[in-house]
This record gives structure tokens, C-alpha cells and sequence, in this order.
């Protein structure tokens, strides 16, 4: 049975939603947390989630673009009491596939599920590889090589090197960085950024190729490739 994860924290919504998807032939786990809703959107496979926009612990833009971050690609339909054009256009650039204003009819909730669930089955399923220049990461294998002998990384490592070419040429911050690899919302003044950051440009460098992990000092880090004519 597909399972929808409804991340909504009014009790009387949720059971709205939780019906009427039950009763069109869903299985539905809801929560009614933003930090308890990423961490399940994370750890299980769900068909889809339904996301409102105002959450306890983190808000609904933080958990798609976290979610996004960290490469799930779950259809995510945002609904929410927020009505201005703005707010739409800012669910929907966070990450968000679909955007309901509340209240709404649930026959027409549970129909935009089936229609993302539709969209969603004309992509393929999952990413086997990511390629920035001449360096590749197996998402599967979680080793990266550029041309020769693959280099296996930590589990650490290979989500800041996803999450790094995932967002290559553009610079990320820290507060990023945290939020999206290791699942913080505030700096914990460590240096375990540069710690893994270290290792992890070693592991490049043992692979050769072009791309380097640059910082630039007070906005964050960016993985580029050098221009192989220079």
C-alpha cells in the first residue's frame, strides 16, 4: 500500500487528510512536528507528504529545502492558511511540487496527490551517479573516482560531497552546510566543517581530476572545477 506522510501540526486537519487518503487507498503516518516530520521524511520511503507551511520546531520552507537538500525527491504537496501570491511562490521555489490553500476540499487534496504521484512516475525512480567536470559519485556504491580507482568515502563525507555537487559553483554557507549534511540549525562553534572539509580534499586530490573545494572567508565554500585549458 502507498504511504503518504501528512506533516501537520492542527489535529482536525490531519484527520482530514489521514481520512479521505485512507479512504481512496493510501496509508498515511502523520506528525505534528516540522524536526519530527524531517526526520521520518528522511528515514522511511513515503509516496508522498503533505506539508503545512507553520510548524512547531521547524517551519514547512525549512523542511523542503532541507528535504530537497539532501536530494529526496518525494512529491511534496505544501498546504497552508497563507493565501498571498508571495507565500505560494515561496513553497513552491523552496522545493515544494504542488501548494493548496486552506481550508480546503478534500476530494480535490487527495485528486493533486494522485496527479503529483502521475507527474512523479515519469521521472525515473533514483539517481544512480551525480557528475561535476570529470568527477563522478556513485550513489549507491558511495565512492567517487575521476577516471580511475574509485576512493570510498564515510558515511559524513559522502553526504558533503553529494550535497557539494549538488549545489556546484555556488557558494554555501555553514548554516547550510549544518542544516543540510549533519541536521543542525545553529553553528556548534566547532570546526567540524574544516575537519571533514580536510579529509575530504585529500580524498580529491588522491582521485585527481579538476574539481577543488574552495573557501571563501565569511560567505562559505564552493566546489568548482578548474577550466582544463589552464
Amino acid at each position: 500500500m502507498r504511504k503518504v506522510l501528512c506533516i501537520e501540526d492542527d489535529y482536525d486537519t490531519s484527520q482530514e487528510i489521514a481520512s479521505e487518503l485512507t479512504r481512496v487507498g493510501f496509508s498515511v503516518e502523520c506528525v505534528s512536528d516540522g524536526t519530527l516530520g524531517l526526520q521520518r521524511a528522511l528515514n522511511d520511503e513515503f509516496a508522498a507528504i503533505t506539508l503545512d507551511r507553520m510548524l512547531p520546531g521547524l517551519d514547512g520552507l525549512q523542511v523542503i529545502t532541507t528535504l530537497r537538500a539532501r536530494g529526496v525527491r518525494t512529491p511534496v504537496l505544501m498546504i497552508s492558511a497563507l493565501t498571498d501570491v508571495d507565500d505560494r511562490i515561496r513553497g513552491l521555489r523552496a522545493g515544494g511540487d504542488d501548494y493548496l490553500v486552506k481550508p480546503f476540499v478534500s476530494e480535490e487534496m487527495a485528486t493533486r496527490i494522485e496527479v503529483l504521484l502521475r507527474r512523479h512516475a515519469e521521472v525515473p525512480e533514483r539517481e544512480t551517479f551525480l557528475r561535476v567536470a570529470d568527477l563522478t559519485l556513485d550513489l549507491l556504491s558511495r565512492e567517487m573516482h575521476s577516471g580511475g580507482e574509485p576512493v570510498g568515502l564515510s558515511p559524513t563525507e559522502f553526504r558533503l560531497l553529494e550535497f557539494l555537487m549538488r549545489n556546484a559553483n555556488a557558494v554555501v554557507t555553514r548554516a547550510l552546510i549544518f542544516e543540510s549534511v549533519w541536521g543542525y540549525h545553529f553553528d556548534p562553534g566547532t570546526k567540524l566543517i574544516d575537519v571533514h572539509l580536510t579529509r575530504l580534499r585529500r580524498k580529491l586530490d588522491r582521485v585527481g581530476g579538476r574539481c577543488t573545494i574552495d573557501a571563501l572567508r565569511g560567505s562559505g565554500f564552493v566546489l568548482v572545477a578548474a577550466d582544463p585549458d589552464h
